[in-house]
């Protein structure tokens, strides 16, 4: 039986433009830092890949500052100056608030979005220097965010924003100056380049601290030697972001078949999020009366591939913060799972995904008559 992937939030599967991207690096010797020739080759593999993602996201090539994720580059621009107060919604990847203890964070309705009357009265009580950060869309339910509203609010004020769009590259259309945003994070394995590679973005003028200091690499916004291979592959995925992008009306009607499947089945089964815009691909559905782990591992048994909230918890499966943050009852919110669909998903694998679930909820059903 084939095995289905539905945990593309999660990570993409490695784009065949990135492995060869990769495999053209490897070949490269030298270190980007150097001047001889061997040194400017592989200098020249960086800042192609750097060009390349600046062009993805409405960015100049000297804003991209290479990282070794979006953790990592949501960290560098919460402690990119010295803020006072910071301010972030209620629904921010763990890596955000994990970032400080200082964090304010901002309510959300009941469909998972940030809300700016709430920002607008914090903003007004903030101390500055003061950061807004508002993710693009959420990793768990797929909701996409106010962000440009919620810029405009912040330059209102005199606040700077930073935005998390590491599940919105590829997804929806990204421009730094159209959101507005002084500080844009993206990551290379959610479009099919490899893990362990990102970027934070930065608008003219934003102030910058390297939280990793070393040998000037990245102007000096962050040391170490760069991950060569990993911006080789970064790059050639951000390059397919167009092709990315012009999928999404297809994955959108899969989505919406397979919800349509489930609810057929169990009428009651809530999908999370669902009367906001959403991502395409997305799906945060509950199973009613089944617990996510029971149904994550029920899925696993039957080679099919969901998850259950983020998947950057080490493993652990627990109540989802995002569901949480949205008014949803404890028991409720520990019947949800994920099903996130990508550029591979075909409607045979909906059809199957959808059979599955129902041969799962008819399955613990029957067990709790």
């Amino acid at each position: 039986m084939e095995a289905i992937y539905a945990d593309y939030n999660a990570s993409a599967p490695v784009s065949n433009e990135a492995s060869a991207a990769v495999a053209r690096a490897l070949e490269v010797v030298g270190n980007p830092s150097s001047i001889h020739g061997f040194g400017r080759a592989a200098r020249k593999i960086l800042e192609d890949a750097r060009a390349a993602i600046g062009r993805a996201v409405g960015a100049e090539p000297a804003e991209v500052i290479f990282t070794a994720g979006g953790t990592e580059a949501n960290a560098i621009a919460l402690h990119a100056a010295n803020w006072r107060t910071v301010l972030c919604s209620a629904i921010e990847h763990p890596s955000v608030f994990s970032a400080r203890s200082d964090i304010v964070s901002i309510p959300v309705d009941a469909e998972g979005v940030a809300r700016l009357d709430a920002l607008e009265a914090a903003l007004a009580r903030s101390v500055p220097p003061t950061l807004v950060s508002l993710m693009i869309a959420n990793n768990e339910t797929g909701v996409v965010q106010p962000v440009a509203a919620a810029a405009e609010m912040a330059r209102a004020t005199g606040a700077r924003i930073h935005c998390d769009a590491v599940q919105g590259l590829g997804r929806l259309p990204l421009d730094m100056r159209t959101l507005g945003v002084d500080y844009l994070s993206i990551s290379g394995h959610k479009i099919g380049g490899p893990a362990g590679i990102g970027a934070l973005v930065l608008a003219p003028g934003a102030p910058i601290s390297p939280l990793v200091r070393g040998g000037g690499q990245e102007r000096g916004r962050r040391g170490g030697t760069e991950n060569l291979l990993g911006a080789a592959g970064f790059g050639a995925s951000a390059a397919m972001v167009v092709r990315a992008l012009a999928d999404q009306d297809r994955q959108r009607e899969l989505r919406d078949a397979l919800e349509a499947k489930i609810q057929a089945v169990a009428p009651d089964a809530a999908i999370f999020g669902a009367g906001a815009e959403r991502l395409a691909n997305t799906s945060c559905v509950e199973m009613p009366g089944v617990k996510s782990e029971l149904q994550v591992m029920s899925f696993d048994l039957a080679r099919v591939a969901v998850s259950a909230g983020a998947a950057c918890s080490s493993g652990k499966v627990a109540v989802s913060s995002v569901l949480s943050a949205m008014g949803v009852p404890p028991d409720r919110a520990a019947c949800a799972i994920r099903i996130s669909i990508g550029s591979g998903t075909t409607a045979e694998q909906v059809e199957r995904i959808a059979e599955t679930w129902a041969a799962i909820y008819d399955r613990q059903r029957r067990k709790a008559a």
